[in-house]
């Protein structure tokens, strides 16, 4: 089984792109981020004729998640965190697809920090860490997935050179910490468990050459409860995405379980 999380910056804009990665790769399920387009307006028909069942929170022109499955419809389990009612911003959305729980979210980036962006990072992150407890210990394996605005180290693995990135809402102690305070739950690092001494980079900005140098960043994680980590058979990452004209400055990042035992 073959789940993806993808930062796609706008499905509309990159539909063609992503139909025909979908064709080429058939992952079993994908999660997607930065929808930028509203609810009415996500792309559901050329999903769906694509052999694609969807559900997703769009927000117009910011934020937006879903998750696609292949052959079926996911069976939503909850739209948004928990913890704060007047949070309406489309950051999460979770899903039962063929016996896993899948859970997709962008976290915020926080940026500029220090100031009230960061601080509704670090609250959004305190409400998914509530939310994730109540997730980690059940008997069917779990996957959160998505964009987590994290660069969890320094080493080379996850970023290419900290000296331009000191200063970001992704690498603040704060951002850290909480990221590493969800891993001690139970959760595993699918891409670092698996791969740990190779950069699999999800992200490259769109500036100073930062693609074609290969100065990327891994933000995008695919955390795993101790079921889905028993059946962890293969991770990566389909750079060639990002390579594409007009691409977004993320690149799918894709783990593989191994079905369930008869």
């Amino acid at each position: 089984m073959k789940i993806a999380t993808y930062n796609i910056n706008g499905v509309r804009g990159r539909l063609p792109s992503l139909l025909a990665w979908l064709a080429s790769d058939q992952p079993d399920v994908v999660c997607l981020q930065e929808l930028k387009t509203s609810h009415a307006t996500f792309p559901r028909a050329e999903l769906e004729a694509a052999g694609y069942g969807a559900i997703w929170s769009g927000e117009k022109a910011y934020n937006g998640v879903a998750i696609l499955a292949k052959g079926e419809q996911p069976i939503e389990t909850r739209r948004g965190l928990p913890g704060d009612a007047k949070d309406v911003q489309s950051r999460y959305i979770e899903a039962a697809v063929n016996g896993v729980l899948v859970a997709c979210l962008y976290l915020p980036n926080g940026n500029p920090q220090p100031g009230p962006k960061f601080d509704y990072k670090l609250a959004w992150f305190e409400r998914l860490i509530r939310h994730a407890a109540s997730l980690v210990d059940r008997d069917e394996p779990v996957v959160i997935a998505g964009d987590y605005n994290v660069v969890p180290t320094d080493d080379v693995t996850d970023i290419y050179n900290t000296r331009s990135w000191l200063k970001d809402a992704l690498l603040q102690p704060e951002s850290r910490a909480a990221y590493f305070r969800l891993l001690d739950q139970g959760w595993t690092d699918a891409l670092a468990k698996k791969r740990p001494r190779e950069p699999l980079y999800t992200f490259w900005d769109y500036f100073r050459q930062h693609w074609q140098r290969n100065a990327g960043l891994r933000i995008d994680h695919l955390l795993l409860n101790a079921s889905a980590a028993k059946r962890l058979k293969a991770v990566g990452v389909d750079r060639a995405l990002r390579g594409l004209p007009k691409a977004s400055d993320h690149a799918p990042a894709w783990i593989t379980l191994a079905r369930r035992r008869a």
